[in-house]
């Protein structure tokens, strides 16, 4: 009858009432359980930018002797505007596909005073390094890749490439720090994403022809990048007399 389960729900609401809202944990076992989380969280966070070649260039240190994917990009301290070009010359690959719907000219066909392209780097050893200063702060890692590619001018070539910072901040650090390699900029972050760079800064050390060596994620003293630069030398003497 109506009445009957008037009368029920409203005793059933009346019990509820009486037992009061369910326990909650207390305030000592959430702040627990939520201080755990946190450090399962960091802890997965540093490994991934922390950890050598982990997702470097997509690549893994097994599968070095790649090529580097080819790119363009705007010399930093100039005005040339405009986004990064990483069409490829020849992406018909699975290694490296072509961007979606990019008709443009392959980023090493590109011509003009203010365009860096990573083809021209190719002829000697080859030091690439990745940088940004949002959330990250490489400024100091790049004063460090300036004085050793002086160290090595001649023998090794070394290309710096921003990240989406502001332009004006990265043409002031340039000049401010009298950086001596060339230092690109990747407006949109395409070049980041086309090498997958997983943290900052991000290296590849590459024979001549721009295949690669090896990839490194994290932060180097000048004696430990001069050491890299000084293996990636043997390896490369050791990969021509091989090849003869």
């Amino acid at each position: 009858m109506a009445g009957e389960g008037e009368r029920d729900e409203g005793e059933g609401l009346a019990d509820r009432r009486a037992l009061g809202p369910p326990p909650r944990p207390s305030s000592r076992y959430s702040v627990i359980v939520g201080l755990l989380f946190l450090a399962i969280i960091l802890v997965a966070f540093f490994n991934s930018i922390s950890t050598e070649d982990s997702g470097t260039l997509g690549l893994d240190q097994e599968e070095a002797d790649l090529p580097l994917p080819e790119f363009a990009v705007p010399v930093a301290v100039s005005d040339l505007p405009g986004d990064a070009n990483v069409a490829q010359d020849d992406c018909s690959s699975a290694e490296i596909p072509c961007p979606e719907g990019d008709e443009r000219t392959p980023a090493c066909r590109v011509e003009g005073p203010d365009v860096i392209r990573v083809c021209d780097y190719f002829d000697r050893p080859f030091v690439l390094s990745f940088w940004f200063t949002k959330g990250g702060d490489c400024e100091t890692q790049q004063d460090i890749v300036s004085a050793v590619s002086a160290e090595f001018r001649g023998e090794v070539n070394f290309l710096s490439v921003n990240i989406r910072d502001d332009r004006d901040t990265v043409r002031e650090l340039v000049t401010e720090r009298g950086w001596e390699m060339p230092v690109g900029y990747d407006h949109d972050g395409a070049v980041a994403s086309l090498y997958r760079v997983g943290g900052c800064p991000t290296f590849a050390f590459a024979y001549p022809g721009g295949i690669l060596h090896r990839a490194h994620i994290g932060e180097l003293d000048a004696g430990e990048l001069s050491s890299e630069v000084e293996n990636l030398l043997v390896a490369t003497r050791r990969k021509a007399s091989a090849d003869d």
